[in-house]
């Protein structure tokens, strides 16, 4: 019988001992608690849990009042980190962001005094009222996990999430988000209305207080770290590797694509391939989990030609086209 093959489970040390099992309980627990805020966004809210557990950042891109606030302030809250909001205006600068060094007249000296940047989980409000110069002072800590003030570097606390939201239909007083910047986002998510019926459940529970105040912390900051560093023991074969590769080469020479995805959008494929799989309790990455994650963590980052706009030709559309001729590697004899 053929299967991909599996890799021994990942071996105990630093990561306290963590395998794919824990990340599954982390998963649960994390998930379970926002899913008390969150009403009827199962699926939206596991791909929030699987990008913190591949320490990548998140675009949130839908209409307003569709939970994209709360699903940041539930998140922080469930896992015991702190969580600051940056509302982006047109007149905000870089350090209303990063924060400012002051001289204090006492000690004759300059005091760094951070902004709502130094936090672990960080809610970028409508990140593209923002002018290009400020979102700019997001990108060292989205790559790097650290910034630089006034030629001196401070790190970020770990973990590191930084959740943008952004109004996909108005445009009036928006800055479009560069393409370096995008490209930084691990996933983009669509959060999309509740059916009636989960309407109906979102009234009841509001009615005398917002559910946000009764979530709870469910795992520790050490859980979630120790659950990122079992992610990365994941097996991935080599033929899925290939498979990765191919799908992100196809959007670069796909005839309808201005430009395609980057070296970064292969990580970003592979990383997330290995969350998921240890979401569904496997120690080993098989095509599924390739053709799942492709659409939100490749879509943004293709640019679609001037031709294929005029036909209303998506992203997304592309990257699913690109599936469908790709083809799926077959199964290799485990050793």
């Amino acid at each position: 019988m053929s299967e991909y093959p599996r890799s021994p489970a990942p071996t105990t040390g630093n990561n306290n001992g963590a395998s794919f099992r824990m990340v599954q309980e982390v998963t649960e627990r994390v998930a379970r608690s926002v899913g008390q805020v969150i009403i009827g966004k199962r699926n939206e809210i596991r791909l929030a849990i699987l990008a913190l557990l591949c320490k990548g950042h998140i675009l949130l891109e839908d209409v307003p009042g569709v939970g994209k606030t709360m699903m940041a302030r539930a998140i922080s809250k469930a896992i015991g980190c702190t969580f600051s909001r940056i509302q982006f205006t047109p007149d905000m600068l870089p350090a209303d962001i990063t924060g400012v060094s002051i001289y204090n007249p006492k000690t004759n000296q300059f005091e760094f005094r951070p902004g709502p940047l130094m936090a672990q989980v960080v809610l970028a409000d409508e990140i593209n009222r923002a002018t290009p110069k400020t979102q700019s002072a997001l990108l060292e800590s989205m790559e790097e996990r650290q910034i630089t003030v006034d030629g001196i570097t401070y790190r970020m606390a770990d973990p590191f999430l930084i959740l943008a939201t952004q109004n996909p239909i108005e445009y009036e007083g928006t800055f479009p988000l560069p393409e370096a910047q995008l490209d930084r986002f691990l996933i983009r998510l669509q959060m999309g209305y509740p059916t009636p019926a989960e309407e109906l459940t979102i009234l009841s529970a509001q009615q005398y207080q917002h559910p946000i105040y009764n979530i709870q912390q469910v795992i520790s900051v050490d859980d979630l770290l120790a659950a990122q560093q079992a992610v990365q023991q994941i097996y991935v074969a080599e033929e899925i590797k290939q498979y990765i590769v191919q799908l992100v080469n196809a959007t670069r020479t796909h005839p309808d694509v201005y430009l395609g995805a980057s070296p970064r959008g292969s990580l970003a494929l592979f990383r997330t391939a290995q969350a998921r799989a240890a979401m569904a309790g496997r120690d080993y990455v098989i095509p599924d989990d390739v053709k799942a994650l492709a659409e939100i963590t490749l879509a943004h980052r293709v640019i679609v030609g001037p031709s294929a706009r005029m036909k209303d030709i998506s992203s997304r559309q592309i990257v699913n086209d690109i599936l469908m001729m790709t083809p799926v590697p077959g199964a290799s004899v485990r050793q």
